[in-house]
């Protein structure tokens, strides 16, 4: 990719130097052209000989590693980041970049998401990314399942808290590999850079500035997946919701938001469907007498344990465990801890 010298001047800023984003729009403010940034003498700045080779070194690395760098001055940028505050100056990218034009969704949930809303998630990223591009973090819970659901259609942007050599969490080196491969990692960060603090803040503006609207499938009084909703508020985009029973510390902050009037979603359907798009029609699965029993009782009580659902059910508890696993395989129930079951 070829850059023009003033992209030159912001890919030296924020691949090449340690300032945070402050520094970096103070110096570009006072550099007035960004080409003017590997000239101009800066207080910590090296010489404009070594800015030049600092510069080179990155783009002939950055080749090599097949990625690219799109300033906010290229076609490239995505429209819908300039609207925001402190828009970021440059996106490291590793994928298929041309994912950066298409209209995207973002889904988010926390670490610690219920298995029947890991379920739901992926499957309504699954049939979200048939219209749009699916943008989400990289970490367990509600991402995972979202990259579960997006990562076959190719339809997946993942936006990481730290540079693009980095991966956080670590245990997710495999799934990083993937949707590089696959779709498209995004990171404002320099590729070295590591995560810290102040870097989920910054992502999170970056998946909720990207994105139409935000779906958030899991998030306690106090999470990450908030602070994204949030951003979407501030930006105008439109939050959606999966409700929680009454007391579900997991979710707490999705209740919270339907209360304060984000969207109530069941799946893909509704969120289709507030965008004037066609609903996918779910096909009507079979189910056996003893299965209909089981499903009726967990959508009328919520989650239960095998015993008591079989109970409830009216059924030996042999006879129920082998309902809920054919249950299990038509994507109707899920298994949570404990021998615990929710339907879907």
């Amino acid at each position: 990719m070829e850059y023009g010298r003033e992209e030159k001047g912001l890919l030296w800023l924020c691949a090449c130097t340690e300032f945070d984003y402050r520094k970096r729009a103070s110096l570009l403010r006072e550099a007035g052209d960004p080409a003017a940034l590997l000239s101009l003498p800066f207080e910590g700045a090296p010489p404009p000989e070594e800015r030049e080779r600092q510069l080179h070194r990155f783009t002939e690395e950055n080749k090599k590693k097949g990625r690219t760098a799109v300033t906010c001055l290229s076609s490239l940028y995505p429209e819908a980041l300039r609207a925001i505050p402190e828009q970021p100056l440059v996106l490291f990218a590793e994928g298929n970049v041309s994912l950066l034009k298409k209209r995207m969704f973002c889904i988010v949930g926390s670490r610690v998401t219920p298995p029947w809303a890991e379920k739901c998630a992926q499957e309504t990223a699954s049939l979200l990314a048939e219209k749009f591009c699916i943008v989400t973090g990289l970490a367990e819970g509600g991402d995972s399942a979202a990259i579960a659901g997006a990562l076959p259609s190719g339809n997946l942007l993942s936006v990481l808290p730290c540079g693009l050599d980095e991966c956080y969490p670590a245990s997710h080196a495999s799934l990083k590999a993937r949707v590089a491969k696959e779709g498209l990692l995004l990171s404002e960060c320099a590729p070295k850079e590591k995560g810290r603090k102040y870097s989920f803040y910054a992502r999170n503006r970056i998946l909720a500035g990207l994105s139409e609207g935000t779906l958030v499938v899991s998030a306690g009084e106090k999470s990450g997946a908030l602070i994204t909703a949030n951003y979407a508020l501030d930006c105008g985009r439109d939050v959606f919701a999966f409700p929680y029973n009454l007391g579900s510390a997991q979710g707490e902050g999705c209740n919270s938001l339907i209360q304060k009037g984000a969207y109530l979603v069941r799946g893909a359907e509704d969120i289709l469907s507030w965008y004037g798009m066609e609903t996918v029609q779910k096909r009507e699965t079979a189910l056996t007498e003893e299965e209909e029993k089981l499903l009726a009782v967990l959508r009328r009580e919520g989650e239960l344990h095998a015993a008591v659902l079989a109970e409830k059910a009216g059924m030996k508890i042999f006879e129920a465990s082998s309902a809920l696993a054919s249950l299990e395989m038509k994507g109707l129930a899920v298994k949570a801890g404990g021998n615990r079951y929710s339907a879907v």
